[in-house]
C-alpha cells in the first residue's frame, strides 16, 4: 500500500475570537487577516513535508480552495513547485486543480513544468470545486461540467499532440506546440476525487483516471460509487484494480484511543464547526445546474453521505458526537490505527491511503509529532500490506 498525507493547510490563527453572538462575520475581509500567521502557516507546512519524506511517506496531497481560511492553497501549483524543490522522493498529488476556473493551456504548461521540476513525481488531480469558488470567479455553476470537460480536452491535446488547434465554447487556440512537456509520458497520472456524481464517474472511466470514491465509509455511497466505476470501466474493456483506487481516512496516534480523542477533539471540532462552515453557501446544488438530474440515481441512499447533502454544513458537531464517531475511526494506539486503516483499505479495495491527521490548524509541534509517530509506527506496516481485491467490483459486468 502507498501512504500519502493529505494536508488541508488550514490558516493557523484562531478565528473563533471574531465570533459575535456565537457567529462569525458573514465575510472575513482584509481587517481580519494576519500576514505573519499566513507566512508561518506556509513555512511550517513546507517544513512538515520535508519531515514526511524523512520518515518514509510515499507522497503529499494538496488541494485548491478560494476565499476561505479553510485552506491557504489558492494555487496548489505554487506549493507543488516548492515541494518539488524541498523533497526528492515523494510523489506530489495535486488534488486537484479546479479546471472550470482556469485557462486550460496555462494549466497544461504549469503541470508540465511541475512534472519536470519534480522529475516525474507529479500526480495531476482534477476537480470541479465548491460553490464558493464559482462565486469568487463569477462563473455560473451551470457551466461547470462543460468547462471541466473542455479544459481537460485542451490539456490532454497540449500534452500528447505535436501541436494542436482548438475551438471550443469557452476557449480557442491556434497551432500551439507545448514547451516544456511532462517527464511522464504521455502525461502525469490523472486522479479524480468523486463525491457522488455519476457524471464524474463516467468521465473518470472514459479517461481511465484513478478515483477516490466518497468522503466516508459510512452508509452505502462508497460501495455504490466503486460498483458504478467498475461498470463504466468494463464498457472500455478494463477492470478496476486496487491501484486505481484511493481512500481518505482521518487518523491520530497516541497511547490509547481515549488519549487520541482527548488530544484531537478540539482541533477536529474547530475544523467542522468553524472552518468548514465559514461562508459556505447552502444553495441546493441540484438547483444550480452543477449536477445533472440523474447525477445520484446510482446511489441507493441518494445524496446522503455525499457533499451534495447540505446537512454536513448545517449540523454543529458536539464533543459527544465526535467521541461516538471516533470509536469507529483510526484513532488510538499504533496497533489500533494500523488495524482500522487496513480494514478501511480492504473495504474500499484501495491500495493508496490518504491520511489526514492535522485537521483544525493544530499547533505545529503537534503536527510534526504526529508525522513522526505515524512514520515510526504506522506507515511501514501499511506499506507492507497489499490490497489484492476490489470486492465491490467483482460482480460487475458490462
Amino acid at each position: 500500500m502507498k501512504v500519502f498525507l493529505f494536508d488541508l493547510m488550514h490558516y493557523k490563527s484562531d478565528l473563533d475570537r471574531f465570533r459575535v453572538d456565537g457567529a462569525l462575520p458573514p465575510q472575513l475581509g482584509r481587517s481580519y487577516f494576519d500576514g505573519a500567521a499566513a507566512a508561518e502557516t506556509y513555512a511550517e507546512h513546507l517544513a512538515a513535508w520535508e519531515e514526511m519524506e524523512k520518515v518514509g511517506f510515499d507522497g503529499i496531497g494538496i488541494n485548491e480552495h478560494h476565499s476561505t481560511p479553510f485552506g491557504l492553497m489558492n494555487s496548489p501549483n505554487l506549493l507543488a513547485a516548492a515541494a518539488a524543490q524541498r523533497t526528492r522522493r515523494m510523489q506530489i498529488l495535486i488534488y486537484g486543480n479546479l479546471l472550470p476556473l482556469h485557462d486550460p493551456l496555462r494549466l497544461a504548461e504549469e503541470l508540465a513544468m511541475l512534472d519536470c521540476l519534480s522529475n516525474g513525481r507529479l500526480i495531476a488531480g482534477v476537480a470541479r470545486g465548491a460553490q464558493r469558488e464559482y462565486r469568487a470567479y463569477n462563473i455560473p455553476m451551470s457551466e461547470s461540467r462543460a468547462r471541466f470537460d473542455e479544459c481537460f480536452e485542451v490539456m490532454r491535446r497540449a500534452w500528447t499532440e505535436e501541436s494542436f488547434s482548438y475551438e471550443g465554447q469557452f476557449h480557442t487556440y491556434h497551432d500551439v506546440a507545448l514547451w516544456p512537456r511532462p517527464v511522464q509520458q504521455p502525461h502525469p497520472p490523472i486522479w479524480l476525487p468523486v463525491t457522488g456524481s455519476k457524471d464524474s464517474i463516467e468521465w473518470a472511466a472514459a479517461n481511465d483516471a484513478s478515483i477516490t470514491p466518497g468522503i466516508t465509509r459510512m452508509g452505502t455511497a462508497r460501495e455504490d460509487m466503486i460498483r458504478y466505476y467498475a461498470k463504466c470501466q468494463a464498457q472500455f474493456g478494463r477492470k478496476v484494480t486496487p491501484d486505481r483506487l484511493s481512500f481518505m481516512v482521518d487518523c491520530y496516534v497516541a497511547e490509547s484511543k481515549a488519549k487520541a480523542i482527548q488530544e484531537y477533539a478540539p482541533h477536529y471540532l474547530y475544523c467542522f464547526n468553524t472552518l468548514m462552515k465559514y461562508d459556505h453557501p447552502l444553495q441546493d446544488f441540484g438547483q444550480t445546474g452543477y449536477y445533472s438530474k440523474t447525477a445520484h440515481e446510482h446511489l441507493r441512499s441518494g445524496t446522503k453521505g455525499t457533499l451534495a447533502d447540505t446537512a454536513a454544513f448545517t449540523t454543529v458537531m458536539t464533543e459527544e458526537a465526535f467521541k461516538a464517531q471516533a470509536e469507529h475511526m483510526a484513532f488510538g494506539s499504533p496497533d489500533e490505527v494500523v488495524e482500522r486503516i487496513i480494514d478501511e483499505a480492504e473495504d474500499a479495495g484501495a491500495n493508496t491511503a490518504l491520511l489526514m491527521c492535522n485537521r483544525g490548524a493544530m499547533p505545529n509541534d503537534q503536527f510534526i509529532e504526529q508525522i513522526r509517530r505515524l512514520g515510526a509506527t504506522v506507515v511501514p506496516r501499511l506499506q507492507a500490506h497489499e490490497v489484492k481485491r476490489v470486492r465491490a467490483a467483482e460482480t460487475v459486468t458490462r
